[in-house]
């Protein structure tokens, strides 16, 4: 009989960082594997994130060595850039399906999630058929051998439950509760600045490595 693995105990930084490289993976693959300027700006964004962070290269580097030691993440050369870039073992470390890494992810970067806010908010992470596939995926990830995920008891005049990931982190508490249709525009509006912040990102990093060679 196989012995259940043992989830890593993560930081907040570390946490940010592998969701971000888990989002962007799906969301921008055109951009992936990702540089350190751009995974910096995308830990920083300032959607589809909570808490907000401002992290430098220096602390996203740090966390990049530990989950690197931890096999969490690997780097990647070659190609038309000479920068080394990064991305994540997470699919590979552990047995879960894309509709998986999608929840997690969610959970990485957002915090405590209700099955509803998980449909509305997996965008291009992954396309849930509907709420029911969100309850079954949940269920399964908390109930499998090694759990990703534990049910939060419901709060003061909530309706749904909420979700939280097991590999450590603070959780950051939330009292508003948004309505359903300005969650789903909100969503819509968010993956389409983030992909504005991780291209923006990109073209800053070459403008400098080409004023470098100019200079």
């Amino acid at each position: 009989m196989d012995t259940p693995q043992t989830l890593p105990v993560l930081t907040d930084t570390e946490l940010r960082v592998l969701g971000s490289l888990m989002e962007k993976s799906k969301t921008t693959p055109d951009y992936y594997p990702m540089t350190l300027n751009g995974l910096t700006a995308a830990c920083n964004q300032k959607t589809a994130r909570k808490p907000v962070v401002e992290y430098d290269e220096n602390t996203v580097m740090l966390a990049l060595d530990t989950l690197k030691r931890k096999g969490l993440i690997s780097t990647a050369t070659g190609g038309s850039s000479r920068a080394t870039k990064y991305k994540h073992n997470f699919g590979i470390v552990f047995p879960v399906v894309p509709a998986e890494v999608a929840v997690i992810c969610l959970l990485l970067l957002r915090g405590p999630q209700t099955p509803g806010e998980i449909n509305t908010n997996s965008g291009r992470l992954y396309e849930f058929d509907d709420l029911d596939e969100v309850h079954a995926m949940l269920e399964k990830l908390a109930t499998d051998e090694t759990p990703f995920v534990t049910q939060l008891p419901k709060r003061p005049g909530q309706k749904e439950v909420r979700y939280r990931h097991l590999l450590g982190g603070t959780i950051v508490e939330d009292d508003t509760q948004d309505e359903p249709t300005r969650r789903a525009h909100t969503s819509e509006l968010e993956e389409r600045l983030s992909k504005v912040e991780t291209e923006l990102a990109e073209l800053k990093e070459a403008f400098d490595k080409l004023m470098k060679e100019l200079s």
